[in-house]
């Protein structure tokens, strides 16, 4: 790589998709896991977690969308709240009266038994998760199997490798609260594979410039309370874990304590090949943080990041719980978290950008599996933004030359002036990418 800068892309916040009916009781609308498609019915379907305070936090809110955006709530019949089971709340019934809620969902096509298309979980008391499936994301039952875990976790599945993917809380990582791992290829023999993730030195300095900081912004919420150093900490709350094209994307939600259990939180960007090695992205940068007071948000002090991406056409959809306060204070509003939508341009994470000054990448050697080159890079005209495409063979001659290419481009077929990649087809190569006034995003071979 030549002359070329990373840069790590906060996403665009929408707001709140889903809000807590105040006038139900509710307070507190969350999630810990992402809206899944519904080929047969193209709808989006959805899970929430800790849908009401009480009587009824032993259940989840259902809801359906066609765009992703507007959410119905169906009366289920299923549970009964306030003399009326005209309602959205759904469980896992666990006997004996006791039941948990489905908050984080999957949906597995492949399984040979339609009754067990979707697998959730919940917490079921005493340390424990329960497992359970359902033909429709609506009825459940108990799957028999419960994992260990803290309070909080996340449930991913990598379509892929048909692996489920559990990340739980670990209560004594080095510094404070970390992440533990358990994957399963069938849903019901799990390996627990321990210490997955936690925060470090570094994050303990680069956390309190963030408290400082923080602290001297007065748009900000001071919900925080003042930084005691004697308890001032950065530890890890919760991280969800999904998989991306070919690799492994981590949301860590970084606690930053400073004082007692005041704090606050920031989302910030992971990634890795075999979820035991993890890359620290945009110099551990906010990918997800606060919004500002008086702007309307939810999310003004904890934030619980997204499970997963949400491929939506050219956008990548990322629905993360934000919270109003951290320790809810004497006189708070009772309409206190919700679930947000932010956005970004797909594989929009991190991009290489050049300058005035040309930048180069050459890609390592690799075969070549099929015809066609996409890019998705920004090369604007008006910018005297210019792409271009070399393939080099084994020797690193040029064997072929792109059209230079000008626009926002998010999924462009190259075209060439010289030579095809198609002549390589089997074949070695490597790519060299030529850009000026522009952001290389990715690009793959279809």
């Amino acid at each position: 790589i030549e002359n070329l800068t990373r840069t790590m892309h906060p996403s665009d916040k929408k707001g709140a998709v889903i809000r807590p009916n105040v006038q139900w009781g509710e307070q507190s609308k969350q999630t810990r896991t992402a809206p899944v498609w519904n080929p047969q019915r193209r709808i989006f379907q959805f899970w929430d977690l800790f849908g009401n305070n009480s009587p009824l936090s032993d259940v989840s809110g259902y809801y359906e969308s066609k765009d992703g955006l507007h959410w119905f709530k169906p009366a289920i019949g299923q549970i009964e709240f306030r003399g009326s089971k005209e309602n959205n709340y759904i469980a896992i019934p666990l006997g004996g009266g006791r039941r948990t809620r489905p908050g984080c969902v999957v949906y597995d096509p492949t399984d040979p038994d339609p009754s067990r298309r979707y697998k959730g979980f919940g917490h079921g008391g005493g340390g424990k998760v329960v497992l359970g499936v359902s033909p429709d994301g609506v009825n459940w039952k108990p799957f028999g199997v419960t994992i260990s875990s803290a309070d909080e976790y996340n449930f991913n599945f990598d379509p892929v490798e048909h692996l489920f993917i559990v990340t739980l809380r670990h209560n004594g990582g080095p510094y404070g609260r970390a992440v533990d791992l358990a994957t399963s290829k069938d849903f019901e023999n799990w390996t627990h594979h321990g210490l997955m993730f936690h925060a470090d030195k570094l994050d303990q300095e680069l956390g309190r410039k963030n408290m400082e900081a923080r602290l001297a912004d007065p748009t900000l919420s001071r919900a925080t309370g003042p930084i005691n150093p004697a308890k001032c900490m950065v530890d890890v709350y919760n991280m969800g874990v999904s998989r991306y094209e070919g690799l492994y994307i981590g949301f860590p939600a970084m606690f930053h304590r400073t004082g007692n259990d005041y704090g606050f939180h920031l989302v910030q960007l992971v990634c890795s090949r075999d979820m035991k090695t993890w890359k620290r992205l945009g110099d551990r940068k906010t990918f997800i943080g606060p919004s500002r007071m008086g702007s309307g948000a939810y999310d003004l002090t904890q934030l619980i990041g997204p499970s997963r991406a949400v491929v939506r056409g050219d956008e990548l959809w990322f629905y993360y719980t934000g919270l109003k306060y951290r320790d809810t204070p004497e006189g708070a509003d009772l309409d206190q978290s919700a679930i947000c939508l932010a956005v970004l341009r797909r594989d929009g994470f991190i991009s290489l950008d050049a300058g005035e000054q040309e930048g180069t990448i050459v890609t390592k050697p690799f075969t070549v599996p099929a015809d066609n080159l996409f890019v998705n890079v920004d090369a604007r005209k008006e910018s005297g933004g210019e792409f271009q495409v070399e393939v080099l063979d084994q020797a690193d001659e040029v064997v072929a030359r792109s059209i230079p290419l000008h626009g926002d481009l998010v999924r462009e077929p190259v075209k060439w002036q010289e030579g095809d990649l198609a002549q390589l087809k089997g074949r070695p190569a490597s790519l060299r990418f030529r850009l000026r006034n522009g952001q290389l995003y990715s690009f793959w071979i279809e």
